[in-house]
């Protein structure tokens, strides 16, 4: 049995979208009680981290309907049906970014926001990159301008809150430990 458990009673399907679904469970609570969970069920995605050969951080800016604003984000994109997360990876940094890598190598998955959703990010890192002369575009509905940023750039992104996602958030820091531990 798993700590504080709780047992789903019914599940109501609400909403069934292109990238996310909905659902709302009637669930039974460790002291016996009821409560009801509203969970967004998501495919799963992929994050990458790529540096150019000159240190410099790809990333990308766009509109994010949800904070009616533009952030700046490392290449990310959400899993297609059977497609292997490193595939998904090489995929978008292309798309995105028009960029390929000769290695992509798994660094950590994360939960974003367990407390209402089950999307799980593979962060991966982009090894040997370079720019491709034909790229595949962007999907119809995504617009992107590329960026490259130095760690500095990218730190100073981060008080400003032009990066102001988990994902590319976390990648910085990543970077920035890789860096102290390579000067010690």
């Amino acid at each position: 049995m798993k700590k504080f458990e709780e047992k789903t009673l019914n599940s109501e399907k609400i909403y069934k979208g292109k990238i996310i679904d909905l659902q709302v469970d009637e669930v039974s609570l460790p002291n016996g009680k009821t409560s009801k969970r509203e969970l967004i069920r998501h495919p799963g995605a992929v994050a990458v981290i790529a540096l150019t050969p000159e240190g410099k951080i790809v990333m990308v800016e766009q509109y994010r309907k949800a904070l009616e604003q533009s952030i700046v984000e490392i290449p990310a994109g959400k899993l297609e049906q059977g497609e292997e997360p490193a595939k998904t990876a090489e995929r978008e940094l292309e798309e995105e970014t028009g960029y390929a890598c000769r290695d992509m190598k798994p660094l950590i998955s994360f939960y974003t926001s367990p407390g209402f959703a089950d999307e799980l990010v593979h962060l991966f890192i982009a090894e040997d990159i370079y720019k491709l002369e034909n790229a595949s575009p962007p999907d119809e509905d995504e617009f992107v301008e590329l960026l490259e940023v130095s760690l500095e750039e990218a730190q100073k992104m981060i008080e400003e809150k032009r990066i102001f996602d988990a994902k590319t958030a976390y990648a910085v820091q990543y970077l920035q430990l890789k860096e102290r531990l390579k000067e010690k």
